[in-house]
Formats: structure tokens, C-alpha cells, sequence
């Protein structure tokens, strides 16, 4: 059984744990609904579907024709993620009466991961960075793969008829991925989801929820059609990650894409699924410890306190349809 990282703060019994869970959930609008399934071993094999088999109509006592589909065997790899944090003994002994600096670097650290793992999601690249896995723009090919316009196109223009076509478009990347709510979101940048909103508004189509994903963490998220309008943010130099910069026909570097992701707990879903090991060696014992934190105390090389946060993911598309892009999307 998969289960998101909410699941997981509120399952874990390790209080530190926990809260590092949280923050995930409070950083990343990509974590806090992706749900992970644990596996043994680095990798994940399956059988995709490669061809149906033949089915057809027949007379009475004439036979069938026989034909059977055919599978392929796929696999998705974990990668390592994580990083160590150190605190000068003196600056943990002396500056922690009103926040502990241990703790302070873990949440920093975190944050860090969150902006990390967001960009590989749709930017990763195994040809750039061998460490990494390929995110949703190197996977969503062919027909999953849609222009709002030739030269581009905006979200509000006019205010009428470019609001309508805009509309148009975002159903579209909603059809190609499957997506009927809730079991997926359309992913954007701060600008593309502001006009989107405003938009929206003027048709009378984008509500306001309350989407509740811990006891302690909520947050207000606009949606159309159910389906929540999220923004990754930034990456770790402050850039976004779904930039404003990608070129369409003439609109040259003034334009971006909007994903529609589909989410699913394993391959029966045929959906997005995030992929964890949780044997993390030396870790404290948890029921799902998808981040592993260690605190490996003061090292022997230098009087400073180490804590070390890590976890194995991977990322499976179990399908060829759970993801769409939407490209050429202009910033008016």
C-alpha cells in the first residue's frame, strides 16, 4: 500500500521524524500529495502493457480468433537524497536558549531537499545529472503534449473569447491526463496561476478550499474543477522551476507550460506514483520512514554536532496517459 507523506507524519512514532515530515508537507506542493510506494531493493520491475489482444463478435458454433496482448518488463531506480547539517559546539551551546540551531539547520536542510526533489519531479534529467531520475517534461512525449497556440497563447487576453479558448485548453490537459478531480492537480508557475485565477473568476469557475493534509498543516488552494491550481516555486538558486522563459513559434522566451499529473498508489492505478526504501541503516524504527534522520553527534574531526537527512525515492509514470503538458501558455 502507498501512502503519502501526511500519512506517514502522522503514523511515525519518532517526534523528529515527524516534524521533518511536516516540513516536507508545508514546502513542497508536489510531496505533500504524491503518494510513495515502499519497495524492497533499489529498483522496481513491472509489466507495462505493450498491445491488447484481439476481441471480436462471432455467429453461433463459429469459433473465436485466437490473439493474445502482449507486456513489456519496466523498471524505475531509487536515487539518493539527502544532506548533512553541522553546528559549531559553541553556537549549539550558547545560541540555542531561544531556538535550537540543530533544529533550525534541519528545517533549512529540509527545505533545501523539497526544492530539490520538486525540480527533478518535472525537470530532472539523467543525461545531465546521472544521480537524478527523468522528471514529467522528459517522460510526457507525443500526443500528451499540447500548445495552447501556435505563437502561444494568453490566459485572460481579451477577457472574453481568450478566456474561453484558455478554458478550452486546460479541459484538454485535464482529458489527456485522466484526471477527474481531486486524483490529480495542473501544476503552473506564480504567473500563469494568478491569471488562471483570474480568469477563472471572471467565469465564474475557481472556488476556494480548505484542503486538510495533517492536524497541524492546512492550506488554501484554488482549483478548477476540483482540481487543485499549484505552483512548485522556486529551485535552490531562486529561479522557477516551471520558468517563464520557453520559446513558442515567435513567442520566444516569453511563454510557459502547465502539467496536468494524475497521482496513483502503484502501477494498477496507472497513474504517478513516488517509489521509497525505507531501510535506512542506523535510522531510528518507524512503521514508514520514508526520511531517515540521524543525529550522528559530535564528530571526532572537528567539535561540531552532525544530523544527517536522507531518503531513497524514485519516481514511477505507470502510464503513458496519467501526464500532460500544455506548452506555450503566455504571462496576459
Amino acid at each position: 500500500m502507498a501512502v503519502t507523506l501526511a500519512q506517514a507524519a502522522t503514523l511515525t512514532d519518532n517526534h523528529l521524524e515527524g516534524g521533518v515530515l511536516e516540513r516536507f508537507l508545508i514546502e513542497s506542493p508536489v510531496l505533500d500529495r504524491l503518494p510513495f510506494k515502499e519497495i524492497p531493493g533499489n529498483s522496481y520491475r513491472y509489466s507495462a502493457e505493450a498491445t491488447l489482444p484481439g476481441v471480436e463478435f462471432r455467429a453461433v458454433n463459429a469459433a473465436y480468433s485466437e490473439s493474445t496482448g502482449t507486456v513489456v518488463q519496466a523498471s524505475e531506480g531509487l536515487v539518493i537524497l539527502g544532506g548533512d547539517a553541522d553546528v559549531d559546539t559553541f553556537i549549539q551551546a550558547t545560541g540555542s536558549a531561544l531556538n535550537d540551531q540543530l533544529e533550525t539547520q534541519i528545517r533549512l536542510k529540509v527545505k533545501a531537499a523539497a526544492y530539490k526533489f520538486q525540480d527533478a519531479f518535472f525537470n530532472g534529467d539523467v543525461a545531465v545529472d546521472a544521480n537524478s531520475f527523468d522528471g514529467l517534461k522528459k517522460r510526457t512525449v507525443g500526443v500528451q503534449v499540447i500548445a495552447a497556440g501556435t505563437n502561444g497563447a494568453p490566459v485572460v487576453g481579451n477577457g472574453g473569447t481568450d478566456i474561453q479558448a484558455f478554458l478550452d485548453f486546460l479541459d484538454s490537459l485535464l482529458s489527456l491526463a485522466k484526471i477527474s478531480g481531486a486524483d490529480g492537480a495542473l501544476y503552473m508557475n506564480d504567473l500563469i496561476r494568478a491569471r488562471v485565477v483570474s480568469a477563472g473568476r471572471r467565469a465564474n469557475l475557481v472556488a476556494e478550499d480548505i484542503i486538510g493534509f495533517t492536524d497541524s498543516v492546512t492550506k488554501r488552494i484554488s482549483v478548477y474543477r476540483g482540481t487543485p491550481l499549484l505552483d512548485p516555486g522556486n529551485k535552490l538558486d531562486g529561479t522557477r522551476i516551471l520558468p517563464q522563459t520557453e520559446t513558442q513559434g515567435t513567442a520566444a522566451g516569453t511563454v510557459s507550460s502547465i502539467y496536468a499529473v494524475r497521482f496513483g498508489e502503484d502501477e494498477a492505478d496507472q497513474a504517478v506514483t513516488g517509489l521509497f526504501n525505507g531501510n535506512h541503516e542506523g535510522a531510528s524504527s518507524t512503521e514508514y520512514g520514508i526520511v531517515a534522520v540521524k543525529r550522528l553527534g559530535e564528530q571526532q574531526a572537528k567539535p561540531v554536532h552532525r544530523i544527517r537527512i536522507e531518503s531513497f525515492p524514485g519516481l514511477a509514470v505507470f502510464s503513458g496517459t496519467c501526464v500532460a503538458r500544455g506548452t506555450g501558455v503566455l504571462n496576459s
